[in-house]
């Protein structure tokens, strides 16, 4: 949940809400008002009785109409109340507009501010246009898609060996980033792409460029060419799979070739597992 609003809403009570009711234009019923967008997000039971339904319509009838005890429902509400984070989204939308029906201009300019600022303190993944929507930022994207390569591997025991080798590998850097540690970083992430491949429905081929050959997933056969040339370096370059060809090298391998390469095979990932969503990845959970 990092770079997301539901792992940090219980600090939106501070950053936001708090400061919006003070606001001169902020009306007695505020909260009153925004609770029905906040309850639309919030997980609702499932198989509730008839008489469990019309209790909640009537709780929500309650707590409407009562804007103090609105207020506490919205200082009460916790992360694991909502149905995900892309409802949340939904919900910090629409209260730009329930607020600007509210105090107008002044009272809506003064939420965007604050949510900007509170997406600024928490790194959060997105980007805030006017009048309010929330776009997902590149880095936010590339996070999501690490995350969920990370919870690819960890279902298979082979890959979650290689995914640890590779992260370690990452890490070793630090100490020092020779040559040789990273032509072993680029290795371990090879080996991660092949045997994620090697995983995909209807491959029967190990090495990553007959994967290649057999995947169903490319839109284009140059995208498809692009990660066996990549492999093909990996292969042909002296150090990192093989003994390789000193003929071919054009210059000492460096960082940028670390961080160039790491990027280019981890965007790979969407087509050789089908455990990646990519609706998911570029939004956030459901």
């Amino acid at each position: 949940m990092r770079g997301e609003f539901i792992g940090v809403w219980s600090e939106s009570w501070r950053e936001i809400w708090s400061k919006l009711a003070r606001h001169p234009k902020a009306p007695d019923d505020l909260f009153s008002e925004l609770y029905p967008e906040l309850i639309a997000v919030i997980i609702v039971p499932l198989n509730q009785t008839h008489d469990e339904k019309v209790l909640a319509e009537t709780r929500f009838a309650e707590i409407r109409s009562d804007p103090a005890q609105a207020k506490k429902a919205f200082m009460k509400t916790k992360s694991k109340d909502f149905r995900g984070e892309r409802f949340l989204v939904e919900f910090f939308e629409r209260a730009y507009q329930v607020l600007e029906d509210l105090g107008g201009d002044l009272l809506a300019n003064r939420y965007f501010n604050l949510l900007n600022a509170f997406i600024n303190k928490y790194s959060l993944r997105y980007d805030l246009r006017r009048p309010c929507f929330l776009h997902p930022t590149l880095p936010g994207i590339f996070a999501n898609l690490i995350r969920d390569i990370r919870t690819a591997t960890s279902q298979d025991a082979h890959l979650n060996g290689l995914m640890k080798d590779f992260e370690n590998a990452i890490r070793d850097l630090r100490i020092d980033c020779s040559d040789t540690r990273i032509k072993t970083c680029i290795q371990k992430q090879i080996n991660l792409i092949e045997a994620m491949g090697a995983r995909c429905p209807g491959v029967s081929k190990k090495s990553l460029g007959d994967i290649c050959d057999q995947l169903k997933s490319w839109p284009h056969p140059t995208l498809k060419a692009s990660l066996k040339n990549i492999y093909g370096f990996a292969s042909d370059y002296p150090g990192i799979r093989h003994g390789g060809n000193s003929n071919g090298v054009l210059r000492e391998i460096e960082m940028r070739d670390m961080v160039a390469v790491s990027i280019l095979l981890a965007g790979f990932a969407p087509y050789l597992t089908d455990q990646i969503n990519a609706d998911i990845v570029y939004r956030g959970e459901l």
